[in-house]
């Protein structure tokens, strides 16, 4: 082993707090029940103690400007001045409500600013965070508005920490974004950019800032020739008066743009070992370079093998040595839990199997004291590894033989609809007998304070169970009359009894456990608690059967069955890694298709099974992705393909771009697809035009993301856009997505005006 001490880096902590504490400041501050003081000061308290927590457990390398009030993307472009006309700025420092304005939209902390709508969102590559889409024209200017990574820096140095600041790299910031008004591409931008990022990197260095990272995730992806040569560009630009870079890609392996990164002149690179391999990157690196050698998985809840990591890296440390090696995880830990030891409901054994983002942090610490000493030094952590790990291979709960001969026995008849869509929907027009344009919504009605709180006095024993479900039946049955009374067409029950769309399938699913405290971030204050799939996968007993019969029993207009398909719940849970995604998708698929049975037999006429994350789970480079499609598509085919052709499937997708996958949408087959579109102004309808999709569409006219509520003119605008795309006959109306989220306040209004201009259109 290295005499020297071998480095363990964190590129990033959750922000979040371990009791949610960002989430209630900021609903607070939103509500106008707290100010702007309040809000900086529990965001502070949160990076203090992030900082203090690394600190002490051993972490070398400690980040700042990981933090967010909302979206590291959306600081990014308000800090380079990427701020579109009509959010409040007009140069200078960004507001708090400039900058809530553009994550929200709407009215923000009491003050109303009309039509603003919040900035486009979708998924950070293939995670479940999301992102604001930054807007920008092709005439745009670029300005340093403020210097927050520069500020946080200072503030953990106040307090006795060195830290590396977290940087956005230029390239990727402008990969991300978004062109507005002209057709042009947002990287032609980069030589306006890079003096703002080279003012601030001087800034930083003038500090004593002896390393920043700089995040450029876009070098795992498919990249053009132009692409790559932006990266040469930016980084001769930016390394002249910067303190030393530690460029940090991850999301997989470089893979072809090896080289382009190698060239670079940088002092570090991060490479991401749990979803890439080191490819020749030991044999290309510069002797000088340092290696941040991403080994602890960011994005997975499973305890690491820490002897048979050790084993791996240790000729690598031996062969570069050790003052030229960190370990590191794989990303930042901003997309796995804080604390499994808050966890204190879980049954022992899976407790010991699972590793949050402290437990990471111990693990990295372990590490580099047995890369840097030896095994024995560290010894009791890898004792404690090596029994969790032999406990969770022998567990009788992981592995059912009932559900793999299930399994074995599906055939390709499994998989397909009786007949072809042109005959089933026939048959499903004449039994629903729908007007044109039908008004739907997707799911989900608002979960109010006193939802929220009954459910809390359920789980707690303080509402008994005949009190707590006649308070749902109370809800559910006011639901269908509002609907009813403002002449919806298909109904939904509301999901009052669900606290989340897979949260309450997993929970009645064998092979799921279920957290208390393991929250992470889905996009500003919205929090979600992933279900953790350790086991083969089965369904006891219906699930959503009872509740849709309630609903049913009281309106004559259908009401969907409600399901989530099984690779949404595949892709927004923490899978199991001992057999392939593929395998465990299948399982969920089965379990499913069961149910869907049931709502059958029970009588209803549509049944909505929801794969609002289909896309997200397409890998990063395209070669991947025929695969994933394949057994995808495959797994909500033999969910939704056994029933009769009367009965109509559904099917809603989330923040996806389907141009590049159009064919397998198709092939899914689904008689409506209902999709986001309202921000896009329903350019995302383009790939079903091109491609002449067979099927009907809901395109959603309302976006349920931001507290706004826009107006019947804005919803028919929406749908005259639709129609100039598709056919009037393939078109449904319904919001962008689910609205558990927003208030009834909201929703009442903004179904009003979704139902009349519908209406409208008919006439």
């Amino acid at each position: 082993m290295s005499n020297d001490k071998l480095a363990a880096a964190s590129l990033g902590f959750p922000r979040i707090g371990a009791r949610r504490e960002l989430k209630f400041a900021l609903e607070s501050f939103w509500a106008g029940k707290s100010g702007a003081a309040a809000l900086l000061d529990t965001a502070e308290h949160l990076r203090r103690r992030n900082w203090l927590t690394q600190q002490e457990k051993g972490i070398a390398i400690i980040p700042s400007n990981d933090f967010s009030l909302y979206d590291h993307v959306l600081d990014t472009a308000v800090m380079v001045g990427a701020i579109p006309e009509g959010y409040g700025w007009t140069g200078g420092a960004v507001s708090l409500e400039s900058y809530f304005a553009l994550a929200r939209g709407g009215e923000v902390c009491g003050h109303s600013h009309g039509e603003t709508r919040a900035l486009e969102m979708t998924k950070w590559f293939d995670t479940n965070y999301h992102y604001l889409v930054p807007e920008l024209t092709e005439d745009q200017t670029f300005a340093l508005t403020g210097t927050k990574p520069l500020d946080h820096y200072l503030e953990a140095k106040a307090l006795g920490i060195e830290t590396r600041p977290v940087i956005l790299g230029p390239v990727t910031f402008l990969k991300l974004a978004k062109a507005r008004g002209s057709d042009f591409t947002p990287l032609s931008l980069l030589d306006r950019l890079l003096p703002v990022y080279a003012d601030l990197l001087s800034r930083l260095k003038q500090a004593g800032a002896e390393w920043v990272q700089i995040d450029e995730p876009a070098l795992v992806l498919d990249l053009t020739d132009e692409e790559r040569a932006a990266f040469v560009h930016a980084y001769a630009v930016l390394a002249g008066d910067a303190p030393k870079i530690m460029l940090a890609s991850y999301f997989g392996a470089p893979g072809d743009n090896l080289t382009t990164l190698l060239s670079l002149p940088v002092a570090g690179v991060h490479v991401d070992l749990v979803r890439g391999t080191l490819d020749s990157l030991l044999d290309e690196a510069p002797s000088g370079l340092v290696l941040s050698l991403g080994i602890i998985d960011g994005r997975n809840i499973w305890r690491a093998d820490l002897s048979a990591i050790i084993d791996r890296l240790a000729p690598i440390v031996a062969r570069r040595g050790a003052a030229n090696i960190q370990i590191a995880p794989s990303c930042s830990l901003l997309h796995v839990p804080i604390d499994v030891e808050l966890e204190t409901e879980l049954e022992p054994a899976l407790k010991t199997w699972l590793s949050f983002a402290n437990q990471k942090l111990d693990e990295l610490a372990a590490l580099a004291g047995g890369l840097s000493r030896g095994k024995a030094a560290v010894a009791e952590a890898i004792s404690a590894a090596d029994a969790a790990i032999a406990s969770r291979a022998a567990s009788a709960r992981v592995h059912n033989d009932v559900v793999s001969a299930r399994l074995a026995a599906v055939t390709e008849a499994d998989r397909s609809r009786k007949s072809p869509f042109a005959e089933r929907i026939a048959l499903q027009h004449d039994r629903l007998k729908l007007p044109a344009f039908p008004t739907t919504t997707i799911g989900s009605f608002p979960q109010t304070a006193a939802v929220r709180k009954a459910r809390a006095a359920f789980n707690k024993g303080a509402l008994d169970a005949d009190a707590y479900r006649g308070f749902l039946e109370d809800e559910t049955a006011t639901a269908i009359a509002f609907q009813e009374e403002i002449g919806l067409d298909v109904l939904v029950h509301g999901e009052f009894e669900r606290n989340d769309m897979v949260q309450y399938f997993g929970e009645q699913l064998s092979g799921f456990a279920f957290t208390k405290h393991g929250w992470v971030q889905s996009y500003g204050s919205r929090y979600v608690r992933p279900p953790i799939i350790f086991g083969d996968v089965a369904r006891p007993q219906p699930m959503t059967v009872a509740w849709w019969q309630f609903a049913q029993s009281k309106t004559e207009r259908p009401v969907k069955g409600m399901l989530t398909g099984p690779v949404t719940i595949l892709n927004w849970s923490f899978v199991r890694d001992d057999i392939p995604r593929s395998e465990t998708c299948a399982q969920i698929a089965l379990a499913i298709r069961d149910e869907v049975a049931d709502l059958e037999k029970a009588g209803a006429a549509i049944i909505q099974i929801d794969e609002a994350a289909l896309r997200e789970g397409l890998p990063l480079r395209k070669s991947g992705w025929k695969d994933y499609l394949g057994w995808a598509v495959d797994a909500f085919r033999l969910t939704a393909s056994g029933v009769s052709d009367e009965t109509q499937i559904h099917t809603h997708m989330c923040y996806s771009e389907f141009n590049d996958i159009i064919e397998a949408i198709a092939a899914m087959d689904a008689d409506v697809i209902s999709i986001e579109t309202s921000r896009s102004k329903m350019e995302l309808l383009d790939a079903f035009t091109g491609f002449d999709y067979p099927n009907e569409i809901g395109p959603g006219v309302y976006d349920i993301h931001s507290p706004r509520v826009p107006d019947r003119a804005e919803m028919t605008e929406l749908l005259t856009l639709a129609r100039k795309r598709l056919a009037d006959r393939k078109l449904w109306v319904n919001p962008d997505c689910g609205l558990k989220t927003r208030g009834w306040d909201e929703v009442k209004p903004a179904l009003v005006h979704m139902v009349e201009a519908a209406k409208a259109l008919r006439g």
